[in-house]
């Protein structure tokens, strides 16, 4: 009698142990080049492997290109010409299509949290996108340059021992911000569009696999070493159907966006370009209130307040003590002010999808800081106080 033939072997005999070389989104198409980015293949090779009783970790990079393959089809993203190096022109669409995908999951599954805080929260950072472009444009008229400027002609005007304890992102804002070309504000366009990518590619396809199988789906990539405990955790407490379960996943998917998935990818780019990288994290710090509603600008919520040793003088101004750029900082600020918000939102889950619903161009536009700037150069120019003790 002959021996069962193996499934298909040569279906997935190519694609076991390659490691996901595209995972943090830097360059074009899926996560290994020799991977199809089409479902049929990825998923009679997934099949062959289960059949065969291949490890789940050997085919882990196979299972994760399969789910991104589906979440980039459902999203109706083309993932071979998803590449952020190629550019804004390039990439634009995709950059859109990413936040109304977002709201598309959320409105569809209201239970999804992190999906709709991720569309809205993440929607005013396309707001920033799509401003420095803009600003590249018009660099002498409205902008990040006229922003350095204004800083710096106050900054003239603030005592010498109070200077020195200027926070150095307002420093320099005024030094470096009139020096910034269109290809610095290009480059952090670049920046923005990686960890974007880097975000949907980690967090969606597992979106895309609960959606379809449940927790099934999340115990295969647990299984293949996709998934941590933690986020385990998460995806377990939106299936428990408690309020408490879809909380808890709230701030472990938020935690893992932020400080895992582009955690290092910030620091990068607040450091780099000498020192224009720092600026336009900044800026963008300065600029930027998430749209969840209730939410306080990052001004607001931590308004820079400095005095100087052994002076009776202080200084208070209309700018952020803190850079979304920094982990410790920017979790602060989500945790004390971006989470709780949402949490509000959707305790009205019929609001909440009304919130999802509405045409994503309206939202754009309404974070636009080119929209905002003269009210942002007011604040500037007459909410700086000197205070005496």
């Amino acid at each position: 009698m002959l021996a069962p033939t193996a499934h298909a072997r040569t279906s997935y005999a190519g694609y076991l142990d390659l490691p996901a070389l595209n995972a943090d989104g830097e360059f074009g198409g899926g996560l290994h080049p020799e991977l199809p980015l089409s479902e049929e293949p990825l998923r009679t090779a997934l099949d062959a492997a289960r059949a065969d009783g291949i490890a789940p970790t050997r085919y882990a990079t196979l299972l994760h290109q399969y789910w991104l393959v589906v979440a980039t089809g459902n999203a109706q993203i083309d993932l071979a010409g998803w590449e952020p190096y190629r550019g804004v022109a390039a990439n634009t669409a995709t950059f859109t299509q990413v936040y109304v995908n977002y709201f598309r999951i959320a409105a569809a599954h209201p239970d999804f949290y992190w999906a709709g805080l991720a569309g809205i929260a993440g929607g005013s950072f396309a707001s920033g996108f799509f401003d420095v472009g803009d600003i590249a444009g018009v660099l002498s008229v409205a902008g990040i340059h006229e922003l350095g400027s204004v800083a710096a002609d106050i900054l003239r005007a603030v005592p010498p021992e109070l200077l020195a304890e200027v926070p150095a992102d307002i420093t320099g804002l005024a030094q470096l911000g009139p020096r910034l070309t269109a290809a610095d504000m290009a480059w952090y366009q670049t920046r923005l569009m990686i960890m974007q990518k880097h975000i949907f590619t980690d967090l969606v396809p597992m979106h895309e696999a609960y959606i379809a199988e449940g927790m099934a789906g999340i115990d295969k990539m647990a299984a293949a070493g996709l998934l941590d405990d933690g986020i385990h955790t998460a995806w377990a407490g939106i299936d428990s159907g408690t309020t408490a379960g879809r909380t808890d996943a709230l701030i472990r998917m938020t935690d893992r966006e932020q400080n895992h998935i582009v955690a290092d990818q910030w620091d990068v780019t607040a450091a780099g370009r000498d020192g224009m990288g720092r600026v336009l994290t900044y800026v963008t710090t300065v600029a930027g209130k998430p749209a969840v509603p209730g939410t306080r600008a990052p001004g607001v919520y931590a308004p820079v307040a400095v005095g100087a040793p052994g002076s009776t003088l202080g200084l208070r101004m209309p700018l952020p003590a803190f850079n979304w750029a920094d982990r410790a900082d920017r979790w602060a600020y989500i945790t004390a002010d971006l989470v709780p918000r949402h949490l509000d939102l959707v305790t009205d889950p019929a609001r909440a999808v009304s919130v999802y619903r509405e045409p994503f161009a309206a939202k754009l536009d309404r974070g636009r800081m080119i929209a905002r700037l003269p009210e942002i150069i007011t604040d500037l120019t007459t909410q700086w106080q000197l205070v005496r003790s």
